[in-house]
Protein backbone atom coordinates (compact mmCIF):
# COMPACT_ATOMS: atom_id res chain seq x y z
CA UNK A 1 0.00 0.00 0.00
CA UNK A 2 1.48 3.35 -1.03
CA UNK A 3 1.97 6.19 1.44
CA UNK A 4 0.44 9.65 1.10
CA UNK A 5 3.27 12.10 0.42
CA UNK A 6 1.17 15.27 0.08
CA UNK A 7 -2.12 16.06 1.75
CA UNK A 8 -3.76 19.49 1.56
CA UNK A 9 -7.01 20.12 3.39
CA UNK A 10 -9.06 23.32 2.93
CA UNK A 11 -5.88 25.24 2.06
CA UNK A 12 -6.22 28.95 1.26
CA UNK A 13 -3.84 31.68 0.16
CA UNK A 14 -4.45 35.39 -0.44
CA UNK A 15 -2.31 38.41 -1.22
CA UNK A 16 -2.97 41.98 -0.11
CA UNK A 17 -5.33 43.33 2.54
CA UNK A 18 -8.71 45.00 2.72
CA UNK A 19 -10.15 46.02 -0.62
CA UNK A 20 -6.88 45.05 -2.32
CA UNK A 21 -7.06 41.47 -1.02
CA UNK A 22 -7.00 38.83 -3.75
CA UNK A 23 -7.79 35.18 -2.99
CA UNK A 24 -5.34 33.17 -5.06
CA UNK A 25 -6.06 29.67 -3.72
CA UNK A 26 -9.56 28.79 -2.48
CA UNK A 27 -10.11 25.80 -0.18
CA UNK A 28 -7.69 23.45 -1.93
CA UNK A 29 -8.04 19.74 -1.18
CA UNK A 30 -5.29 17.72 -2.84
CA UNK A 31 -3.48 14.45 -2.27
CA UNK A 32 -0.49 12.83 -3.94
CA UNK A 33 0.40 9.22 -3.22
CA UNK A 34 3.89 7.79 -3.31
CA UNK A 35 4.80 6.77 -6.87
CA UNK A 36 2.19 8.93 -8.62
CA UNK A 37 2.77 11.10 -11.70
CA UNK A 38 0.38 14.05 -11.34
CA UNK A 39 0.00 17.10 -13.58
CA UNK A 40 -1.41 20.37 -12.26
CA UNK A 41 -2.98 22.05 -15.28
CA UNK A 42 -4.15 25.64 -15.47
CA UNK A 43 -3.96 28.83 -17.51
CA UNK A 44 -1.94 31.90 -16.60
CA UNK A 45 -3.38 33.53 -13.48
CA UNK A 46 -5.17 30.37 -12.33
CA UNK A 47 -3.12 30.00 -9.15
CA UNK A 48 -1.00 27.07 -10.32
CA UNK A 49 2.31 28.88 -9.72
CA UNK A 50 1.25 29.81 -6.18
CA UNK A 51 0.19 26.22 -5.53
CA UNK A 52 3.52 24.99 -6.88
CA UNK A 53 5.41 27.41 -4.62
CA UNK A 54 3.50 26.21 -1.59
CA UNK A 55 4.09 22.55 -2.48
CA UNK A 56 7.80 23.36 -2.86
CA UNK A 57 7.95 25.36 0.41
CA UNK A 58 8.94 28.51 -1.47
CA UNK A 59 5.76 30.22 -0.24
CA UNK A 60 3.43 29.55 2.70
CA UNK A 61 -0.34 29.18 2.93
CA UNK A 62 -2.65 31.27 5.12
CA UNK A 63 -5.15 28.73 6.43
CA UNK A 64 -5.81 25.01 6.16
CA UNK A 65 -3.39 22.12 6.41
CA UNK A 66 -0.44 21.07 4.29
CA UNK A 67 0.98 17.72 5.38
CA UNK A 68 4.19 16.73 3.60
CA UNK A 69 5.50 13.23 4.23
CA UNK A 70 3.42 13.01 7.39
CA UNK A 71 4.61 16.36 8.76
CA UNK A 72 2.32 19.38 9.08
CA UNK A 73 4.04 22.24 7.26
CA UNK A 74 3.01 25.44 9.00
CA UNK A 75 4.74 28.17 10.99
CA UNK A 76 8.20 26.73 10.40
CA UNK A 77 11.32 28.88 10.35
CA UNK A 78 12.97 29.61 7.00
CA UNK A 79 15.85 27.37 8.07
CA UNK A 80 13.44 24.52 8.75
CA UNK A 81 11.74 25.02 5.39
CA UNK A 82 15.15 24.94 3.66
CA UNK A 83 16.07 21.68 5.39
CA UNK A 84 12.73 20.00 4.59
CA UNK A 85 12.84 21.26 0.99
CA UNK A 86 16.35 19.90 0.47
CA UNK A 87 15.38 16.51 1.86
CA UNK A 88 11.97 16.01 0.27
CA UNK A 89 11.72 17.97 -3.01
CA UNK A 90 13.81 18.10 -6.17
CA UNK A 91 13.05 21.06 -8.46
CA UNK A 92 13.11 21.20 -12.26
CA UNK A 93 12.50 24.63 -13.81
CA UNK A 94 11.53 25.84 -17.27
CA UNK A 95 14.74 27.88 -17.62
CA UNK A 96 16.98 25.18 -16.11
CA UNK A 97 18.52 27.49 -13.41
CA UNK A 98 22.02 26.09 -13.85
CA UNK A 99 25.04 28.01 -12.57
CA UNK A 100 26.90 29.24 -15.69
CA UNK A 101 30.44 29.00 -14.32
CA UNK A 102 30.02 25.41 -13.12
CA UNK A 103 30.34 22.26 -15.22
CA UNK A 104 27.42 19.86 -15.59
CA UNK A 105 28.95 17.61 -12.95
CA UNK A 106 29.44 20.49 -10.51
CA UNK A 107 25.86 21.71 -11.03
CA UNK A 108 24.51 18.26 -10.24
CA UNK A 109 26.79 17.74 -7.24
CA UNK A 110 25.99 21.11 -5.66
CA UNK A 111 22.90 20.08 -3.61
CA UNK A 112 24.93 17.32 -1.96
CA UNK A 113 27.82 19.66 -1.23
CA UNK A 114 25.42 22.11 0.42
CA UNK A 115 24.23 19.26 2.66
CA UNK A 116 27.80 18.50 3.71
CA UNK A 117 28.61 15.52 1.49
CA UNK A 118 32.29 15.20 0.60
CA UNK A 119 33.30 16.43 -2.85
CA UNK A 120 34.49 12.96 -3.86
CA UNK A 121 31.19 11.29 -2.95
CA UNK A 122 29.07 14.09 -4.45
CA UNK A 123 31.03 14.07 -7.70
CA UNK A 124 30.78 10.28 -7.97
CA UNK A 125 27.00 10.32 -7.55
CA UNK A 126 26.65 13.26 -9.95
CA UNK A 127 28.59 11.36 -12.62
CA UNK A 128 26.34 8.31 -12.19
CA UNK A 129 23.21 10.39 -12.69
CA UNK A 130 24.59 12.25 -15.70
CA UNK A 131 25.39 8.92 -17.30
CA UNK A 132 21.84 7.77 -16.50
CA UNK A 133 20.34 10.75 -18.39
CA UNK A 134 22.64 10.24 -21.36
CA UNK A 135 25.24 12.92 -20.63
CA UNK A 136 28.22 10.79 -19.71
CA UNK A 137 30.28 12.57 -22.38
CA UNK A 138 29.21 16.08 -21.31
CA UNK A 139 30.11 16.10 -17.63
CA UNK A 140 32.78 18.78 -17.91
CA UNK A 141 30.78 21.05 -20.21
CA UNK A 142 29.36 24.31 -18.88
CA UNK A 143 25.71 25.21 -19.52
CA UNK A 144 26.54 27.51 -22.47
CA UNK A 145 28.23 24.54 -24.14
CA UNK A 146 25.05 22.44 -23.93
CA UNK A 147 21.80 22.45 -25.89
CA UNK A 148 18.52 23.28 -24.16
CA UNK A 149 17.60 19.62 -23.93
CA UNK A 150 21.00 18.75 -22.48
CA UNK A 151 20.69 21.53 -19.91
CA UNK A 152 17.29 20.18 -18.84
CA UNK A 153 18.80 16.72 -18.47
CA UNK A 154 21.44 18.22 -16.18
CA UNK A 155 18.63 19.88 -14.21
CA UNK A 156 16.83 16.54 -13.89
CA UNK A 157 20.01 14.87 -12.65
CA UNK A 158 20.47 17.70 -10.14
CA UNK A 159 16.90 17.23 -8.90
CA UNK A 160 17.56 13.51 -8.39
CA UNK A 161 20.94 13.75 -6.70
CA UNK A 162 19.71 14.14 -3.11
CA UNK A 163 17.13 11.34 -3.57
CA UNK A 164 14.22 13.63 -2.71
CA UNK A 165 10.79 12.08 -2.26
CA UNK A 166 9.15 14.27 -4.92
CA UNK A 167 10.21 15.78 -8.25
CA UNK A 168 8.44 19.11 -8.79
CA UNK A 169 8.69 20.18 -12.43
CA UNK A 170 7.59 23.69 -13.47
CA UNK A 171 6.82 23.86 -17.23
CA UNK A 172 9.89 21.65 -17.83
CA UNK A 173 9.42 21.54 -21.62
CA UNK A 174 8.47 25.20 -22.04
CA UNK A 175 11.87 26.28 -23.33
CA UNK A 176 12.38 23.23 -25.56
CA UNK A 177 11.37 22.28 -29.08
CA UNK A 178 8.70 19.60 -29.46
CA UNK A 179 11.10 16.69 -30.12
CA UNK A 180 13.38 17.54 -27.20
CA UNK A 181 10.39 18.16 -24.95
CA UNK A 182 9.10 14.68 -25.75
CA UNK A 183 12.49 13.20 -24.83
CA UNK A 184 12.41 14.99 -21.46
CA UNK A 185 8.86 13.74 -20.79
CA UNK A 186 10.01 10.21 -21.57
CA UNK A 187 12.69 10.58 -18.89
CA UNK A 188 9.96 11.55 -16.42
CA UNK A 189 7.90 8.52 -17.42
CA UNK A 190 10.89 6.21 -16.93
CA UNK A 191 11.61 7.75 -13.51
CA UNK A 192 7.98 7.29 -12.54
CA UNK A 193 8.01 3.65 -13.68
CA UNK A 194 10.95 3.19 -11.32
CA UNK A 195 8.92 4.57 -8.42
CA UNK A 196 9.69 8.30 -8.37
CA UNK A 197 6.80 10.61 -7.47
CA UNK A 198 6.43 13.46 -9.97
CA UNK A 199 4.31 16.61 -9.92
CA UNK A 200 4.27 18.45 -13.24
CA UNK A 201 3.02 22.06 -13.50
CA UNK A 202 1.82 23.09 -16.96
CA UNK A 203 -0.65 25.17 -18.97
CA UNK A 204 -0.56 22.69 -21.87
CA UNK A 205 -3.16 19.90 -21.93
CA UNK A 206 -1.06 17.71 -24.25
CA UNK A 207 1.83 17.88 -21.78
CA UNK A 208 -0.49 17.25 -18.82
CA UNK A 209 -1.88 14.13 -20.50
CA UNK A 210 1.55 12.50 -20.22
CA UNK A 211 0.87 12.18 -16.48
CA UNK A 212 -1.34 9.47 -15.00
CA UNK A 213 -3.62 12.01 -13.29
CA UNK A 214 -4.52 15.64 -13.94
CA UNK A 215 -5.56 18.20 -11.34
CA UNK A 216 -7.25 21.18 -13.00
CA UNK A 217 -6.88 24.60 -11.38
CA UNK A 218 -9.03 27.55 -12.50
CA UNK A 219 -9.49 30.81 -10.57
CA UNK A 220 -7.81 29.33 -7.53
CA UNK A 221 -10.08 26.28 -7.32
CA UNK A 222 -8.78 22.76 -7.87
CA UNK A 223 -10.64 19.88 -9.51
CA UNK A 224 -9.17 16.41 -9.77
CA UNK A 225 -9.83 13.39 -11.97
CA UNK A 226 -7.87 10.49 -13.50
CA UNK A 227 -6.21 11.08 -16.86
CA UNK A 228 -8.08 8.39 -18.76
CA UNK A 229 -9.53 10.43 -21.58
CA UNK A 230 -8.35 10.30 -25.17
CA UNK A 231 -6.75 13.44 -26.51
CA UNK A 232 -8.99 14.77 -29.31
CA UNK A 233 -7.11 18.06 -29.65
Amino acid sequence: MSATLIEMNDLCKAYGKGEAKVEVLKHINFQVEEGEFVAILGPSGSGKSTLMNIIGLIDTHDTGDYILGGENIFNKTESEYTTIRGRKIGFIFQKFNLIPKYSAMQNVALPLLVQGTTYKAAASHAKELLEAVGLGDRMNHRPNQLSGGQQQRVAIARALVANADILLADEPTGALDQKTGKEVLNIFKDLNKNGKTIILITHDLKIAKQASRIAYIIDGELGDKPNDEEDHS
